[in-house]
């Protein structure tokens, strides 16, 4: 079955979000340790968070 234009942005977008956490593996060996946390609070604070996404996307 083809995948309509809307399934096909949104793999875009995911692809989006794959490279945008390339970068951040990327760039955290040159943060410093308080930056690491920083940024991993802010992460963890994000919503909606990946596994949200997940769930949604596998709900039936």
């Amino acid at each position: 079955m083809p995948l309509s234009g809307e399934a096909i942005r949104l793999m875009n977008y995911i692809d989006d979000v794959s490279v945008t956490l390339r970068r951040i593996l990327a760039f955290a060996p040159t943060l410093s340790e308080d930056e690491r946390t920083r940024v991993a609070e802010h992460l963890m604070s994000s919503k909606p968070s990946a596994d949200e996404v997940l769930q949604a996307l596998k709900a039936k």
